[in-house]
């Protein structure tokens, strides 16, 4: 059986929602990762919170992870990237949004970086969505529901 009739045990069973819970449970398990300085910079918070996903996504994720990569230059559509058991390919762009601010602007790939990506089957572009708010230097991440 070839991965084009085969599909994402991640995205088509609720392995999505497990790996965002426990995504959310890592994040608020760090402590002390923000200082009185970056607090008030949602861009050095961003960064904070990027950082920490993209050097222990592997661990989060576990036995899924097949192969794993977190080495881009800072212009590519990916932060980290993994094929599954399954050989699909993820990218992972990671995106921090901090609830209290009235402008957002984030960056995102442009749809012909997307439809060259999606020429072959087995590749999948995933946007991972942090919410967040700050209480002093101490984060809150937001109770979303994956």
């Amino acid at each position: 059986m070839t991965n084009i009739t085969k599909k994402s045990s991640i995205f088509y069973t609720n392995k999505y929602k497990k790996i965002a819970e426990k995504i959310k449970v890592f994040l608020n398990n760090q402590k002390d990762f923000l200082s009185a300085r970056t607090q008030n910079s949602p861009r050095a918070v961003g960064d904070a919170i990027e950082n920490i996903i993209v050097e222990n996504f592997k661990e989060i994720l576990g036995d899924l992870i097949n192969e794993y990569s977190s080495s881009f230059a800072r212009r590519a559509m990916a932060d980290l990237a993994f094929t599954d058991k399954d050989d699909f390919y993820y990218v992972v762009d990671v995106k921090t949004h901090r609830l209290d601010t009235k402008f957002n602007m984030p960056n995102l790939t442009s749809v012909e970086r997307l439809s060259r990506f999606y020429e072959e089957d087995v590749n999948y572009f995933s946007i991972l969505k942090i919410d967040y708010q700050i209480k002093g230097t101490n984060r809150i991440l937001s109770k979303g529901n994956g």
